[in-house]
């Protein structure tokens, strides 16, 4: 379901700005807008920190990590 969004009250420079950005990416402004509300707001879960740790792979054993003493 699509919804209507007015924002109101835009600093010129930041209109500006968006305009600009919507250029150069070759959309209009409000497709621009969009995008960048897509981009902030529905970003993937962040993955736990157990989770980053269990996907890691398995390079060696702990006694290759030890420090050597000289």
């Amino acid at each position: 379901m699509a919804s209507n969004l007015v924002v109101r009250n835009i600093e010129p420079a930041v209109a500006q700005a968006l305009k600009q950005a919507a250029a150069a990416h070759g959309r209009s402004a409000e497709a621009e807008h969009r995008e960048i509300l897509r981009a902030a707001l529905c970003r993937p879960a962040r993955r736990s920190f157990k989770e980053v740790l269990a996907s890691m792979p398995d390079v060696g054993e702990d006694e290759d990590f030890n420090l050597r003493q000289r």
